[in-house]
Formats: C-alpha cells, structure tokens, sequence
C-alpha cells in the first residue's frame, strides 16, 4: 500500500516525464507530429492524446464521475494545442491531489470502464495503474521519435529521482 507522499512521487514523475516526452514531439514537423506510423495510436499525436484522454478519464473516475470519452487526436493541430490542454489538466488534477485527504489513498473507488463494466480498487491501486499506462505509451513515443530520426527522449523513473535529488542538493 502507498502513502499520500508516494501517490504524490508517482503523479509528479508523470507530469516531469509527459513533458519530457511533449518536448521530444516539438523537436518533429507538422506533419512527422500528425503521421500516422501504424502504431497502437497512430502516431506521436495519436498516442500522447491517447495518454492525455486516459490521464482525464482516470482523474474523474478518482473524484467520482464517469469519464466516457476518449478526445480526438484531430482536435490537437499540433504539439503547442495539445501541450495547452494537457497543462489545464495538470493543474487540475494537482488541484484534486492537494485537497485528497492522506485517508482517501486506501479506500475503494468503484467505477465504471469504458465498456459499462463496474469495478471496485482502492485509489492506490489506481494512481500506480495510471502512472504504469502513461509510462507504457512514453515508450512508444521514444520508438515513433527514433522512427522519424529524432531522439528518443530519457523518461525513467530513476532519472527523475536523481534530478530531483540533485536539485536539492
């Protein structure tokens, strides 16, 4: 079981590593952005919305609500408009975390998947499950990047620790 503080770990490592991947993405043109490459997603856009729509979903599954709807990769003509929307999301779900009371990381939530299908796990389970999605699709995106000759982009967790260490030192 997780605490607070490692709920808290999880959910700023995914922030730090969608940037990093969102920063990789602005490296590419229009249209490698928009190609699709066949992947599980399309393409770079195609995957990081599908990230960004599970990270939304998920998040109002967390308070409570039903989240049905996957967004469209099409409402996001590049990096920059889907970088702005992903920021809101951010501040909400932040927003969301610091009001979480440290009690709420065991309990059960029962929600209900996109196909109608209801099921019941503590938030614990579920955060670590959200942040493990998001880190599956990062890698996809570091192929599609080495696909369209840029770089991959570096997003483990264990990077992230050491920045983070190294900034407070």
């Amino acid at each position: 079981m997780l605490e607070k503080s490692d709920l808290g770990r999880l959910l700023e490592y995914t922030v730090w590593a969608n940037h990093r991947a969102l920063r990789g993405a602005a490296l590419l043109t229009v249209d490698q952005f928009r190609r699709d490459l066949k992947g599980s997603h399309g393409g770079v856009r195609g995957t990081l919305a599908h990230m960004m729509s599970s990270e939304a979903i998920w998040l109002d599954r967390w308070k409570g609500l039903t989240g049905t709807r996957m967004l469209d990769e099409g409402e996001f003509k590049d990096v920059v408009a889907l970088r702005d929307r992903w920021s809101a999301l951010e501040e909400h779900r932040a927003a969301w975390f610091r009001s979480l009371r440290k009690e709420a990381v065991t309990q059960t939530l029962r929600y209900t998947n996109m196909e109608g299908k209801t099921f019941e796990q503590p938030l614990w389970q579920l955060v670590q499950h959200a942040v493990n999605h998001a880190t599956y699709h990062r890698g996809q995106v570091t192929t599609l990047l080495r696909i369209l000759g840029s770089r991959g982009v570096t997003t483990d967790l264990v990077v992230f620790d050491r920045e983070k260490k190294a900034k407070k030192a």
